[in-house]
């Protein structure tokens, strides 16, 4: 093999000086831990109230839901990006597209990914706070509305805390997702971590030590959510429930 190694090449300063390398590197980690973790928040909302919508008796409702899961779990993720991205702003009232293309550059990609993410993401959430409503006996909400509480007082202080109990572990899995989809986010110029190793290869052509970096700092962020969400999981376990004690 011909290849030539320099590890020492992320310690090299970049062409407009001041920086390294590996600090583009960091750079594009702290883009893309932002990005993930306010698009989490954003699915995270968003999937629990349609999520509920989907198991509530009235069918408008119900209806609205199935129809939001169906429209952004079924478009590719890319396909939304760009709609996201560059039709969106062309389609809304000429004041509020043109003070978004307005917007600095990083901003309106950032801004994009994020609404892209986080609705593509609720979309599976949804599913997962639907399946985990659906999966309570339904003695649980027979019981809550016998003792007086109102359908939404149901949903609010027993079947939506305890189905999130069960969920935890396909809500681990959502979330390191969004952290890989994030990588999509790159081909609308946003310089997060896949972007900034592809630029790393571009200046320096030492492709394997940089997506070796990039590689090793996808797995230490699945590392600390795997650690922070297990921690979650055996504090909300329930007994008799999802290898529960």
């Amino acid at each position: 093999m011909g290849y030539h190694w320099n590890w020492a090449v992320l310690l090299a300063p970049t062409p407009s000086g001041g920086v390294t390398y590996l600090d583009w590197l960091l750079s594009g980690l702290k883009v893309t831990v932002a990005l993930s973790l306010s698009s989490w928040i954003l699915a995270l909302v968003l999937g629990s109230i349609m999520g509920v919508l989907r198991t509530v008796p009235n069918r408008w409702l119900s209806g609205i839901a199935s129809a939001y899961v169906e429209i952004f779990r079924n478009i590719p993720l890319l396909v939304q990006l760009f709609i996201w991205y560059f039709v969106l702003p062309e389609l809304l009232p000429v004041g509020i597209g043109t003070a978004f293309k307005q917007l600095d550059p990083m901003l309106q990609q950032f801004l994009s990914a994020w609404i892209c993410l986080g609705f593509f993401t609720s979309a599976r959430v949804c599913e997962q706070v639907r399946a985990g409503i659906g999966s309570l006996p339904r003695g649980q909400k027979s019981a809550a509305l016998a003792l007086g509480f109102t359908l939404p007082q149901t949903y609010r202080f027993v079947l939506v805390p305890m189905a999130f109990r069960l969920i935890v572990p396909p809500l681990t899995s959502e979330f390191l997702n969004i952290f890989k989809n994030s990588a999509v986010c790159s081909t609308i110029g946003l310089l997060e971590l896949a972007a900034q190793g592809r630029q790393l290869v571009d200046y320096t052509a030492q492709a394997y030590e940089s997506f070796i970096a990039v590689t090793l700092l996808y797995v230490l962020i699945n590392v600390v959510v795997m650690v922070a969400m297990r921690k979650v999981e055996e504090r909300t376990r329930v007994p008799g429930y999802m290898g529960g004690k």
